[in-house]
């Protein structure tokens, strides 16, 4: 899977500056205590918030209490949450998604395989499934998913795929109709937090055939 190109502002670092890989921008931040850093999708947004100071660009880009809780633990994942991802083939189009405990990686629910389907929707179905589950056992802990298309849709309430329904693709689109109503006529409290590929790894729910 491509992934956009980041650029890596070191705040506090052995070598503060802007970095166009994580593993230069690594080198910068492990071992150094109370490193401070952030990645941007492109430099111009980089060098403006390298410029301004770490202090000054969170005054002027506040985040919310959970968000500040996740910063300030030296940018760790919650391990006691839930990590969604999707494997979708290319040549089938045969998609299925699942949901682990991020710190034991325990599967807690596993779909598919469904063909004529896309990654997005794999991603959406396993993010508003996980949201369900959570509601569902009343468990208090967040989600993590490495798709920002997917955390999009749920906003949304609503998926943009461009797959069209066909006999075969039957069953993903009545998925796709379920996980858009719970959406619409439910409420949560579950906070959606994007996985930091980058500096973690693969989320624990990959499936490992990259």
């Amino acid at each position: 899977m491509n992934r956009q190109k980041k650029f890596y502002v070191v705040w506090k670092g052995a070598v503060p500056g802007i970095y166009e890989t994580w593993e230069e921008c690594k080198q910068q931040v492990l071992n150094c205590e109370g490193a401070k850093y952030k990645s941007f999708l492109n430099l111009t947004d980089a060098q403006a918030a390298f410029e301004q100071g770490y202090e000054a660009f969170y005054r002027s880009h506040p985040v919310s209490p959970k968000q500040a809780a996740v910063l300030a633990a030296d940018h760790k994942p919650i391990l006691e949450s839930l990590s969604v991802d999707a494997a979708w083939n290319t040549v089938t189009k045969v998609m299925e998604y699942r949901g682990v405990h991020t710190g034991t990686h325990e599967v807690w629910f596993h779909q598919g395989p469904f063909p004529g389907a896309s990654n997005n929707i794999g991603e959406f179905l396993a993010l508003v499934h996980g949201l369900a589950l959570l509601k569902q056992r009343n468990l208090q802990i967040p989600i993590y998913t490495d798709s920002v298309t997917a955390m999009a849709w749920v906003r949304a309430k609503k998926h943009k795929s461009i797959i069209l329904p066909t006999e075969e693709n039957a069953a993903i689109f009545d998925l796709l109709n379920r996980a858009e109503y719970w959406l619409r006529t439910n409420t949560y409290s579950t906070p959606i937090y994007k996985w930091d590929t980058p500096a973690w790894g693969e989320i624990p729910a990959d499936f490992g055939r990259k």
